[in-house]
C-alpha cells in the first residue's frame, strides 16, 4: 500500500510504499481509508509539539478518518496514540473508538468536520453544565474550529454568541452562521457579560483580554467559565492575579485527558448526524494523498482532506 511517512519533525511527510498494516489486538481491524482530515492536532503531533504525541519514527500521521470496514460499513474512526495513522491507503482501528455512519454519508465532509467540531461540542457537553439561554464568546472564531464553535453554541441554545478574531472580513462571514455580534480584540470589553468563553487562542491575547472583560462586567459576582481549548497564540498565558480575585472567574481546559475517550465517543453519533444532515457548515477541500508533500503547509481557510 501507499502512505504518507514522516521521518523527522522538521520535514513534510513523503508519499511512499509502506507495508500493509496488521491487526493485532482483540478489538482491532484493518480498514480502507476513504478520507482523512489535516487538523491542527495532526500537524502538532507530527511536529512533536502536542502533549499526546508518541515520538519515534517513522510515523504515518493522521488522527482520524472515514473508513470502510471489512463488512462494507462506513465508519468514523479516531485513533489512539500510534505511529500508524490515517494518511494511508489502509490503517488499523480499534472498533471501540469508531462509530458506524449512514451509508450515504459524505466521507470528505465528515472527515473535515468531526475533529474541529468535537472540541467545542464536547467542551459544552462534557466539561461544563451548559444551559440554553447562556451567552458565549468564541475567541479565535475565524478558524475552522472557531467557526464551528459559533454554530454549535447556537445549536445548543445559546441566547447570544459573540465571535472574536483579528480578521474583520472573515469575522463578517460569521453573522450568517449564527454570530449575534463580531468584535476584534481591541473591543473585547463589549463581550464582558457573557457566561462562557470558548478559547482557541490563549497566549498573550487571552491574558490581555481577561482584565478588560472582567472589569467591565455588570455583575462581577456572576460566574464566568473560561474554557481553554486551543493555543494558536501561545502555549503560555500570563494570567494576572487580579483576574482571579476581582471576579468570579473559573478557568478550565478541554481536550485529550480532561475528557475520557468514553465521553468523547458517546458524543460522536449525534455530532456526525449534525454534520451529515447539514446542520453545521463545513469548509472542506479534498486533495489526493499523493500530493501531501506540496499541501502539508497549505493555509487556504478550508479544511484539507486527503483522499487515498
Amino acid at each position: 500500500m501507499h502512505a504518507a511517512v514522516l521521518t523527522s519533525f522538521d520535514a513534510p511527510p513523503v508519499y511512499r510504499e509502506q507495508p500493509d498494516p496488521v491487526a493485532a489486538g482483540d478489538h482491532e481491524m484493518v480498514v480502507d481509508v476513504l478520507a482523512a482530515g489535516l487538523h491542527h492536532l495532526t500537524r502538532a503531533k507530527a511536529g512533536g509539539t502536542h502533549y499526546s504525541g508518541t515520538g519515534g519514527f517513522p510515523i504515518v500521521p493522521g488522527v482520524d478518518a472515514v473508513v470502510r470496514d471489512p463488512a462494507g460499513d462506513l465508519r468514523y474512526a479516531a485513533l489512539d496514540d500510534t505511529n500508524l495513522g490515517t494518511f494511508a491507503d489502509r490503517t488499523v482501528i480499534d472498533v471501540r473508538r469508531s462509530i458506524v455512519l449512514p451509508a450515504g454519508a459524505d466521507p470528505v465532509r465528515i472527515a473535515a468536520g468531526m475533529n474541529p467540531a468535537m472540541s467545542s461540542w464536547v467542551a459544552l457537553r462534557r466539561r461544563i453544565d451548559f444551559r440554553p439561554g447562556q451567552r458565549v464568546l468564541v475567541l479565535g472564531a475565524t478558524g475552522g474550529a472557531g467557526r464551528l464553535a459559533v454554530q454549535i453554541a447556537k445549536l445548543f441554545g445559546a441566547a447570544r454568541v459573540i465571535a472574536a478574531g483579528r480578521d474583520a472580513d472573515r469575522l463578517a462571514e460569521l453573522t450568517g452562521l449564527g454570530a449575534d455580534e463580531t468584535i476584534t480584540f481591541d473591543r473585547i470589553e463589549r463581550a464582558a457579560d457573557v457566561d462562557v468563553v470558548i478559547d482557541y487562542v490563549w497566549g498573550d491575547p487571552a491574558a490581555r483580554a481577561m482584565v478588560p472583560m472582567l472589569t467591565a462586567r455588570a455583575d462581577r459576582g456572576a460566574p464566568l467559565t473560561w474554557i481553554q481549548i486551543g493555543s494558536i497564540a501561545g502555549e503560555v498565558a500570563a494570567v494576572p492575579s487580579v483576574a482571579l480575585r476581582a471576579a468570579r472567574l473559573r478557568i478550565i481546559g478541554s481536550g485529550i485527558g480532561s475528557v475520557s475517550p468514553r465521553d468523547f465517543m458517546a458524543e460522536l453519533p449525534e455530532l456526525a448526524g449534525a454534520l451529515g444532515g447539514g446542520g453545521l457548515e463545513v469548509r472542506a477541500r479534498a486533495v489526493p494523498l499523493a500530493d501531501i508533500g506540496r499541501e502539508w503547509t497549505s493555509e487556504t481557510g478550508d479544511r484539507l482532506v486527503f483522499v487515498p
